[in-house]
């Protein structure tokens, strides 16, 4: 059997990795543009802050490991198109420039995501950049390790841009972050959790600017300034964090099931609507497990899971993945945030009759020292008071209790379940009554 899949970052190569162990007969070629492999960008923005000064531990294993385990993997190729019925692919060698088709039994489309280019005039600069690839974190991390880059400006205020105005305020840099929407994490949080997280931004001299359109970048031939609908700021590095899209151009002319923005719509077992014909990862939909629909929710978890379960149904395994809850957390300065299932906005865009309540605590016993606040929201059925959804926001801990909140939800327990749930006490940690259980039981 010939197995073939395009994409060699986390997808892409959990599904080589365990269709190398469950079919140790089968050939296996993989093909992947980039020279760098089993790549996790989520690493990029603390790299570029000096939280760890080696890039390779962000690459899970070399090029050279995955072709010592039997799989052909080849960098520096390009997939120009499928030809789903003949099953074949079209590919270009980048360095010789020779083009060749390659023949499959079972395909895997893991192509990932790209950055999204804002319509903004001046992206060609120099000292503009996107942060995605191991080449943009290594350039990044360059400008920002000079002291001549003092004034930075992060357009976006989603889980990347947040983080590079952590990594960015950790060098001494003077930050500005400006978002169009009116408020932080608009597309993955409730205002709630959003207020939390701009308290400590503006706590910390950050400026931030909501409800601001970048209209252009300036300078003369290396960014000087960034112009906005409502103001001119100077700027010695530009980073834009304006979010993701599918990588899946190459597709058009397949006739793939897809997303108005590209994503290749898959069901619980991976496959796609074009026969043998399998996809994971941020190039992909997953199935979310409360809403009972496909969803785009481009993170490594989901790529790595269902990327292994595909593995296995390449070589003629039947697994099905039983959904995501879009679970996600993110660290800013001296606060966390993580969320979990529907937030309530969702839930009532979704047509579901809910009810929601919020609660601010602390994160451990008042004589230990650095105690610090912590909100929790849940959304839950008002009639069963079924758990739809949590978020948390505050001090340390905050992020690991939504793990808490993930496991209810899978199974199906309500708010009264959660209020007298046996959880961890001990000073350094948590309350006697620890905060979720003060969320449950204050839910009616």
């Amino acid at each position: 059997m010939k197995i073939l899949i395009i994409g060699a970052e986390a997808a892409g190569m959990s599904a080589a990795a365990k269709a190398r162990r469950s079919a140790p007969d089968a050939t296996i070629t993989v093909f992947e543009q980039g020279e760098v492999v089993s790549f996790g960008a989520c690493g990029l923005p603390y790299f570029v802050g000096g939280s760890f000064d080696e890039p390779g531990y962000m690459a899970e294993r070399s090029v050279e490991q995955f072709r010592a385990s039997g799989i052909d993997l080849r960098t520096g190729h390009r997939v120009e198109r499928i030809d789903a019925q003949a099953k074949l692919a079209v590919v270009t060698n980048l360095a010789s420039g020779e083009r060749f088709e390659q023949p499959y039994d079972k395909l895997m489309i893991a192509t990932g995501a790209s950055v999204v280019r804002p319509p903004v005039a001046g992206l060609e600069l120099a000292n503009v950049h996107f942060l995605k690839s191991m080449d943009d974190g290594l350039a990044l991390r360059a400008l920002a390790e000079q002291d001549a880059i003092q004034n930075v400006v992060v357009i976006g205020a989603g889980y990347i841009g947040l983080e590079v105005v952590e990594a960015m305020h950790h060098r001494g840099k003077q930050v500005r972050l400006v978002e169009l929407a009116d408020r932080v994490l608009a597309e993955s949080f409730d205002s709630e959790m959003s207020d939390i997280i701009e308290a400590a931004i503006r706590r910390h001299d950050i400026a931030l600017h909501l409800g601001e359109r970048v209209e252009a970048l300036e300078g003369e031939g290396t960014v000087t300034q960034v112009r906005t609908d409502k103001g001119v700021y100077p700027a010695d590095l530009v980073v834009v964090a304006t979010g993701v899209r599918p990588t899946t151009e190459f597709l058009a002319d397949t006739g793939i099931e897809r997303l108005a923005n590209g994503a290749i719509v898959i069901d619980e077992q991976g496959r796609t609507s074009l026969p043998d014909v399998y996809a994971a990862g941020d190039c992909a939909t997953v199935w979310h497990r409360v809403r009972q629909q496909a969803v785009y929710i481009p993170l490594a978890t989901t790529a790595n899971k269902i990327g292994r379960l595909v593995g296995e149904n390449l070589c003629g395994a039947e697994k099905a993945f039983p959904g995501t809850l879009g679970s996600a957390g993110v660290r800013v300065l001296d606060v966390e945030a993580g969320r979990t299932g529907l937030g309530l906005r969702e839930a009532e865009a979704l047509g579901l009759d809910v009810k929601s309540v919020v609660i601010d605590d602390k994160n451990t016993t008042n004589y230990v020292p650095g105690q610090a606040p912590i909100r929790v929201k849940l959304v839950y059925e008002a009639g069963t008071k079924r758990l739809l959804g949590g978020q948390l926001a505050g001090g340390e801990g905050a992020v690991l209790r939504v793990d808490t909140l993930a496991a209810a939800i899978q199974g199906n327990l309500t708010t009264a379940d959660l209020g007298m749930m046996d959880l961890v006490y001990a000073p350094p940690f948590a309350r006697t009554w620890d905060a979720l259980n003060v969320a449950g039981n204050v839910a009616k």
